[in-house]
């Protein structure tokens, strides 16, 4: 069931309310942060295309559809810009930034637990930036967004097999990747 909430701002925002569509940036900006980031590596290109996501997704309102959830729709325009920004340029070698990595860790975890935590999680993040991007998508869509097979094929364009076997192939390889990186951790 869509979020009335999200369904009455972007009504407003057709309308011409730019005040609503601002209060649907704030609502969603994190996720599609996080979408980007997850799946460039690099602070400042996450930004940026964070911010062409909502300018196409403004661009395109009037084409949403109104009995169905804004959040996924937000985060299907930010995983293709990103992928559309992957197949423009290699995959990058920088450092990830710490800080991006790192959730504010739970005052019940003890500290050793939590810095554990937050290893993994770079460890994990490492290994996916490693993936070639159309495999790195995949595992974004299916494990971060909770896409189901179908709405993957959809969201990329593929067969229904086509997108099971890169989801298959992708866990694969990340796990040889995690395994690879866990001998040096």
């Amino acid at each position: 069931m869509p979020n009335d909430s999200d369904r009455q701002l972007v009504q407003r925002s057709i309308g011409g309310e730019t005040k609503a569509y601002g209060m649907l940036v704030q609502q969603h900006q994190n996720s599609v942060f996080n979408v980007c980031y997850r799946m460039l590596g690099e602070y400042q290109h996450a930004e940026d295309l964070t911010q062409d996501t909502f300018i196409r997704a403004y661009q395109r309102l009037d084409t949403f559809d109104l009995d169905r959830p804004y959040g996924p729709w937000i985060r299907r325009i930010a995983t293709n810009l990103c992928l559309n920004h992957l197949n423009k340029k290699q995959p990058t070698t920088q450092p990830l930034e710490d800080e991006l990595i790192i959730s504010a860790p739970s005052h019940s975890i003890n500290p050793e637990r939590a810095q554990e935590h937050l290893e993994r999680k770079e460890v994990i993040l490492q290994a996916l930036l490693e993936l070639p991007p159309h495999y790195r998508t995949v595992i974004e869509l299916r494990h971060y967004q909770d896409m189901n097979y179908q709405e993957i094929a959809e969201t990329l364009d593929l067969s229904l097999n086509t997108a099971k076997s890169h989801l298959f192939r992708a866990r694969k390889l990340l796990a040889k990747k995690l395994e690879n990186l866990h001998e040096y951790v």
